[in-house]
């Protein structure tokens, strides 16, 4: 036979969704994959069972379904402070990492550079790989993951065509300030570089941590994409809704992309997701108080434990230092494996999100119901012992 693409010889399977697999053969809890256990807002599931019976099961309009855009118009423009045309500023993608591949096509050729904060979410270099560009890492330094102004021009003087930037972050939890993002913005419009935006944990973040859109910024609309999905705010991951938001002009290539690679989004479901989108602001409160609740019960746990953690500023995310219960030798994705086995918890090896060579940073989450949370502190709390 032929070869066939050497192209995923650079790369492996999602490591995250291999934990998943390997919690379900153990019956572990999956703190890995960032799924919630609990139900979607009664809303969105009761609109589903009635379009169950009503429809529409047939294509949607490529783009997407025209009341499910212009919902996203609303929502969006709404949070963002800008008016949204949703025929020739948005398109609808299956999840947000379509979205991301999507732009990524339209926005570059083989050859160019797109620079990654590090760690980044462990689909961004692959993608860049399908595209043959290649990754430019610039280090987020923990704890407060902040980073070198220096270092990151440096990337820039290399010839970027784009940065790509997941705001809040996964994994580190990271929420960009005003004043970051203003000089990331600076350096696109000095060198002519575009923002690809990860937005998807746009309404997780706490405390005095507030979430501001590249694309708000003076000089940015122009050249920035925004990609999120519906996933994350309505607990909906399964549904597969995601989207990008860009200027006409860019909007143009993408949806040339997306119309040959998905075709559409799933018509039943973005009918019935339309009643999210018009929620009012109070439930983006409570959301974010719900989400703020999780944390406390797991970072108090985590202390109360002694596991060292980096607190984070945004998304369900914490890195937590597991060093201390490593053997000699061990990797950490040896480490997990064994973890899910013995102290059944599931979480992801650093080495999936890191450019820099670390082995004793392990990803969870605490996107879960309490009891499941207290239940994976009880096994996490025998960690030492069962690890020895």
């Amino acid at each position: 036979m032929q070869e066939m693409s050497r192209k995923n010889r650079l790369f492996t399977d999602s490591v995250i969704r291999r934990m998943t697999r390997i919690a379900i053969a153990e019956n572990a809890i999956n703190l890995a994959q960032g799924f919630p256990d609990f139900d979607p807002p009664k809303a969105l599931t009761d609109r589903l069972r009635e379009v169950s019976s009503e429809g529409p099961h047939q294509y949607p309009i490529t783009m997407g379904a025209p009341n499910f855009r212009a919902a996203l118009a609303r929502k969006c423009g709404r949070f963002m402070g800008r008016t949204l045309d949703p025929e020739t500023e948005i398109v609808v993608t299956i999840g947000s990492t379509e979205a991301m591949v999507d732009t990524i096509f339209a926005l570059t050729n083989p050859g160019d550079k797109i620079i990654m904060f590090s760690p980044y979410f462990e689909n961004y270099r692959a993608q860049a790989i399908f595209a043959d560009c290649e990754p430019i890492f610039v280090p987020l330094n923990p704890p407060q993951f902040g980073f070198d102004p220096e270092v990151l021009e440096d990337a820039f003087r290399k010839g970027a065509k784009a940065i790509l930037i997941c705001n809040p972050s996964n994994p580190s939890g990271k929420v960009f300030t005003y004043d970051e993002l203003k000089l990331i913005a600076d350096l696109c419009i000095k060198y002519d570089t575009f923002a690809i935006m990860d937005e998807v944990y746009e309404h997780i973040v706490y405390d005095d941590n507030k979430h501001i859109y590249m694309n708000s910024l003076p000089g940015m609309w122009e050249r920035t994409v925004s990609c999120s999905s519906l996933s994350k705010t309505y607990s909906i991951t399964g549904w597969r809704l995601g989207y990008a938001i860009a200027p006409k002009e860019i909007m143009d290539r993408i949806k040339q992309y997306h119309d040959f690679n998905a075709v559409g989004a799933p018509s039943p479901l973005m009918e019935a997701a339309v009643v999210g989108l018009d929620m009012p602001d109070s439930y983006y409160e409570e959301f974010g108080a719900h989400y703020a609740h999780m944390k406390e019960i797991f970072t108090t746990g985590l202390k109360e434990i002694g596991i060292p953690f980096t607190d984070p500023q945004g998304t369900y995310f914490v890195l937590a230092d597991i060093g201390p219960y490593m053997k000699k030798g061990q990797t950490d994705v040896e480490f997990c494996e064994e973890m899910v086995k013995k102290v059944g918890v599931a979480c992801v090896p650093g080495t999936s999100f890191f450019r820099e060579d670390v082995q004793n940073i392990v990803r969870l989450h605490f996107a879960k119901k309490d009891e499941t949370l207290y239940a994976a502190l009880d096994r996490l709390s025998k960690l030492k012992e069962k690890m020895a």
